[in-house]
C-alpha cells in the first residue's frame, strides 16, 4: 500500500520548481493556472524571489502548494502515474493538507490557491508582530512537551503545535511563555530548544482570528469527497466526507499538526510506501517515526522518471 504526502510551511526556496517548469508544459499550466487563481504571478517569486517575499506566509503557502500540486500532475500527465490508481491515502503537513485534498480532487487548484492565500493572510493579522513565537523542542516526546507548555503558560497561550515524530516537537503562543517554555526544557531533559524565525504562532489558540476567517471561506468552498481519504493532521485519522474536511481543516489553524500520529496510522492501515511531492522535508520526517518504511521524494523531472519507472 502507498501514501503520497504533502510538504508544508519551511519547505519554499527561491528557484523551486524552475527545473520543472523548463522541462514541462503541464508544469508550467500548474503555475499559470495558479497565478490567474490569484492575480499575482506568483510563480516568478517562486523562480526569482526576493526570498524575503516568498517567505512571507501568503506568499509561501500557496506556492509550495503549487510547486507539489505541479510534480503530482507531472507524474501523472506524463508519467502515466495517477494518484487514484497509485495511491491509498493522502497526507499533508499543515498547509499540506490542502495540497493533499487538491491532488486528491477535494479542491480544484485555483480554489486551493485561494483558500490557501487567505489562510496565510488570515494567519498572519491574526497575532501583531513580536506579541507570538515558536520553537523546536529537540529530544522531546509530545507528552513531555505538553507538560513543559503547561508549566510555562502562566495564564498565557503556550501549546504544543506540530508533533513531528523522532523527538521532535514545535510550541507556539505568546512570546514570553514560549521562552519560559525554552528555559524550563533544559531542566526537563530536552536536548535542544531552538528558537524558530517565524512571523506568528501558527497552530494554537492565537490563531482562532484566522480559523474564523477559514471557516466562513471554507463554507463557500466547494469541497467534494476525495479520490482517497485524506489522514486529517487534528484528528489522524481519515476523512472522506466534505463537510468534515471543512470542519477539519478550521480546527486544523488552531489545533496540532499530529504528524507522528498520522504516520504511524497509516503505517498501522498497512501502508509501506511514502511518496513526497515538491519537497525532501517529510521524507526524512517518515522514516524517523517508521524506519522500515520504503520512502521516496519527487523534486525534479529525473525525480519523477525514476519513480514512474519503478510502477
Amino acid at each position: 500500500m502507498r501514501a503520497f504526502i504533502f510538504p508544508g510551511q519551511g519547505s519554499q526556496a527561491v528557484g523551486m520548481g524552475a527545473e520543472l517548469v523548463a522541462a514541462s508544459a503541464v508544469a508550467r499550466a500548474v503555475f499559470e493556472e495558479v497565478d490567474d487563481a490569484l492575480g499575482q504571478t506568483l510563480s516568478r517569486i517562486m523562480a526569482e524571489g526576493p526570498a524575503d517575499d516568498l517567505t512571507l506566509t501568503e506568499n509561501a503557502q500557496p506556492a509550495i502548494m503549487a510547486n507539489a500540486l505541479a510534480v503530482l500532475r507531472v507524474l501523472e500527465g506524463e508519467g502515466g502515474v495517477r494518484l487514484a490508481d497509485k495511491a491509498d491515502f493522502v497526507a499533508g503537513h499543515s498547509l499540506g493538507e490542502y495540497s493533499a485534498l487538491c491532488g486528491a480532487q477535494a479542491f480544484d487548484l485555483a480554489t486551493t490557491a485561494r483558500l490557501l492565500k487567505l489562510r496565510g493572510l488570515a494567519m498572519q493579522a491574526a497575532v501583531p508582530i513580536g506579541v507570538g513565537a515558536m520553537a523546536a523542542l529537540l529530544g522531546a516526546d509530545f507528552a513531555l512537551a505538553e507538560s513543559i507548555c503547561a508549566a510555562a503558560a502562566e495564564g498565557e497561550v503556550c501549546q504544543a503545535a506540530n508533533d513531528n515524530g523522532g523527538g521532535q516537537v514545535v510550541i507556539s503562543g505568546h512570546k514570553a511563555a514560549v521562552e519560559r517554555a525554552m528555559a524550563i526544557s533544559k531542566d526537563r531533559g530536552v536536548k535542544r530548544a531552538i528558537p524558530l524565525p517565524v512571523s506568528a504562532p501558527f497552530h494554537c489558540a492565537l490563531m482562532q482570528p484566522a480559523a474564523d476567517a477559514m471557516a466562513e471561506a471554507l463554507a463557500g468552498a466547494e469541497v467534494r469527497a476525495p479520490l482517497v481519504p485524506v489522514y486529517a493532521n487534528v484528528t489522524a485519522a481519515p476523512a472522506c466526507d466534505p463537510n468534515e474536511i471543512r470542519d477539519l481543516l478550521v480546527r486544523q489553524v488552531t489545533g496540532t499538526v499530529r504528524w507522528r500520529e498520522s504516520i504511524e496510522a497509516i503505517w498501522a492501515a498497512g501502508v509501506t510506501d511514502y511518496v513526497e511531492f515538491g519537497a525532501k522535508v517529510l521524507g526524512p520526517m517518515v522514516k524517523r517515526i517508521v524506519p522500515d518504511a520504503n520512502v521516496v521524494s519527487l523534486v525534479g523531472m529525473a525525480d519523477i522518471e525514476a519513480f514512474a519507472a519503478t510502477l
